[in-house]
């Protein structure tokens, strides 16, 4: 995202006094948002977005802490084989979750809604939902924080399987793919924010030696599917 004497000496202090001076308000500017963020395309919405083109990077800024929201994963396009089950548009799954902040991090935690106490009672609710697990889908590590809000880097987050197309291919007996980072990206024509809600879209490459029959049917390079 670095003459006398005396007059010799002054001059030396301020050699070494200027770069301190200039790294400490660099410092200081890194830890703000508004310093973190400079020079990368914002895009304003629910949540709001800062793509650093040069670093192929998606930040992201938090500030809905303890708010529940609606989590959707789909899968914009498919790999063209009807047997395979991995078509343009599916729907994966829908998670009720809502951001934590626990020191250096921040956890997307999905509270546990199979189990829960309807009533007025708090101790009775708090008995139920110690009694059930939930889940934390994602723990983002803060890179900048003021009042109120955080600045995270959510590249990896959105760069993920998280629509399970390595476990759908081997269970159709595709082969085993792996995700491929160096070959996966943000999909930035296709991320956009809305007041109400933030779509990101990703590029995602998995890769195989010894692809399935179906899969080389479809695929330019069934070694690669993107």
């Amino acid at each position: 995202m670095k003459t006398t004497k005396r007059l010799t000496l002054l001059t030396l202090f301020a050699f070494f006094l200027l770069p301190f001076v200039a790294s400490a308000q660099e410092r200081s500017q890194s830890k703000t948002i508004r310093g973190r963020t400079e020079g990368l395309q914002k895009l304003d919405g629910f949540m709001p977005l800062y793509w650093d083109a040069e670093g192929g990077k998606l930040l992201m800024e938090i500030s809905r802490f303890s708010t529940e929201l609606l989590y959707q994963v789909s899968l914009p396009t498919g790999i063209g084989s009807n047997p395979i089950g991995l078509d343009r548009g599916q729907l994966g799954n829908t998670h009720v979750v809502f951001f934590e902040r626990v020191g250096p991090k921040v956890l997307m935690v999905e509270p546990n809604y199979r189990f829960r106490a309807i009533t007025n009672d708090a101790a009775e609710r708090r008995a139920v939902e110690e009694s059930f697990a939930r889940s934390v889908l994602y723990g983002f590590k803060v890179e900048v924080a003021e009042e109120g809000r955080v600045l995270v880097d959510a590249t990896a987050f959105f760069l993920r399987d998280e629509h399970g197309v390595i476990d759908r291919l081997r269970d159709t007996e595709q082969g085993r793919f792996s995700l491929d980072e160096s070959r996966s990206a943000i999909y930035l024509p296709r991320t956009k924010n809305f007041p109400k809600n933030t779509e990101v879209e990703a590029t995602l490459t998995f890769a195989a030696d010894q692809p399935g029959a179906l899969v080389r049917d479809t695929a330019p390079t069934a070694q690669s599917l993107t």
